[in-house]
């Protein structure tokens, strides 16, 4: 795939942001968070209503220490990040409003109505095992990369935001435009797709993005809800860019974060 193409569409898939990342991972600074009960729901989303008391946010230096770091998951390895993915929502411009949640989440940014959230990126780390050096770049590149984010919310605020998700799945269905960083992409379809069922409620969805021209690449994206914290998880696959494959979240790494959402 040429590079020109692999840029471009990593702008597009992680609204505007990962272009700069094929190698380093991303981070940028954000919301807060609170407390869950028991988990479930996946693919088109699945709730379960709580009767505790409103609690409130965590800080955005709070969330962060709630990310995972080094060690916590077996064959990954964790980058604090750069300053690649957008800052703001405002960087993230789609034309129809109720896709903007979609497209929050896989640009690490908070899905719902918080200021601020946390994010950092998780690596397959291949290097331990190696037992040769990668024999092109696109071997080098060949690795899933997961980009998490953490953002939490006052009273009932993380439960419309998983609402505003599920809806935009809903109203997104037919695909939307998406500008980010001068770059204008094009997702041509949202549907739901199994999630991994944990925290208080979750939800899955897959988007199909156009690559210029050169056909359609999907890319999978969950985000989970625990009492007051979301977090919201985007995996991609620069070497499997144009090759109709994609690239699926690691159970691993959504369990061990959803874990430490206490």
């Amino acid at each position: 795939m040429k590079r020109s193409s692999g840029a471009r569409l990593c702008a597009t898939a992680a609204v505007g942001a990962l272009s700069l990342a094929l190698i380093t991972g991303c981070s940028s600074d954000g919301s807060k968070k609170d407390k869950g009960s028991s988990g479930s729901g996946a693919g088109s989303g699945s709730s379960s209503s709580s009767s505790a008391p409103a609690a409130n946010a965590l800080t955005a230096a709070e969330l962060e220490k709630l990310l995972l770091v080094q060690g916590e998951v077996k064959g990954y390895k964790v980058d604090s990040g750069d300053d690649t993915l957008p800052k703001s929502k405002t960087e993230v411009k789609t034309d129809k409003p109720a896709c903007d949640p979609l497209a929050w989440a896989t640009a690490g940014l908070a899905p719902g109505d918080t200021d601020a959230n946390a994010s950092n990126s998780v690596s397959e780390d291949k290097a331990s095992t190696a037992t040769a050096q990668p024999e092109d770049i696109a071997d080098a590149f060949n690795v899933d990369m997961t980009f998490v984010g953490l953002s939490s919310y006052d009273g009932d605020g993380a439960e419309k935001a998983m609402k505003a998700v599920t809806d935009g799945v809903t109203a997104c269905s037919g695909g939307y435009g998406l500008t980010t960083g001068g770059e204008d992409s094009k997702v041509t379809k949202v549907a739901a797709t199994k999630g991994s069922g944990l925290g208080d409620e979750s939800i899955a969805f897959a988007e199909d993005v156009d690559m210029d021209g050169e056909g359609t690449a999907t890319f999978h994206t969950e985000v989970v809800r625990k009492g007051n914290t979301i977090a919201t998880f985007y995996t991609v696959n620069f070497a499997a860019l144009g090759t109709g494959e994609a690239a699926e979240i690691p159970a691993a790494v959504v369990q061990a974060q959803v874990a430490k959402l206490k």
